[in-house]
């Protein structure tokens, strides 16, 4: 019978993945986000102006409606100012690690050998700036579990490349 050792492991020797320098997104990428802001609160702006333009009973509350608009859009702006100073990225040796939020700040770290697809996008305003968005999916999902935006087209198309590479070399050495 093979003798089972199960020994505790030390986690305060463990590398932290706190005290690697992230790379942070392209400044152009923060343009991106703001013209995703500006969409949506036109199409708020627009259908609360219907609402107030059709429904009598309402007209009258126009200037907290407005006041509370102008409110959520400051704090739209500010929450997104953060969320864009939050958002970084690293490649490691073993792993690919992504930092993103506003609020509660969020680290998701890929190790390769779990990497199944790697996906580059372009939306139409990205491509104009020379932006891209790498998406990283693992086995077991339908969505990408790690999406990197705001790079630049040359860098994420690099980086997709590296990141199906190492995916090749792991199946290639699960297969011998």
């Amino acid at each position: 019978m093979d003798n089972f050792i199960n020994e505790p492991i030390d986690t305060s020797s463990l590398p932290r993945f706190e005290e690697v320098k992230l790379n942070p997104l392209k400044p152009a990428y923060y343009k991106v986000m703001l013209f995703n802001i500006a969409v949506r609160y036109l199409i708020i702006g627009i259908a609360g102006g219907c609402a107030f333009y059709f429904i009598e009973d309402i007209t009258r509350y126009w200037y907290i409606a407005l006041l509370l608009f102008v409110i959520a859009l400051v704090f739209t702006l500010f929450i997104s100012r953060i969320s864009f100073k939050n958002k970084g990225y690293a490649f490691r040796t073993h792993d690919v690690i992504y930092r993103s939020g506003a609020i509660a700040i969020s680290t998701v770290i890929v190790p390769y050998n779990r990497v199944q697809h790697v996906a580059l996008h372009e939306g139409w305003l990205s491509r104009r700036l020379g932006l891209a968005r790498v998406e990283i999916f693992t086995a077991g999902g339908d969505s990408s579990d790690v999406k990197i935006p705001g790079l630049d087209k040359e860098h994420a198309e690099s980086i997709k490349q590296l990141l199906m590479g190492k995916v090749l070399n792991i199946q290639e050495q699960h297969e011998e």
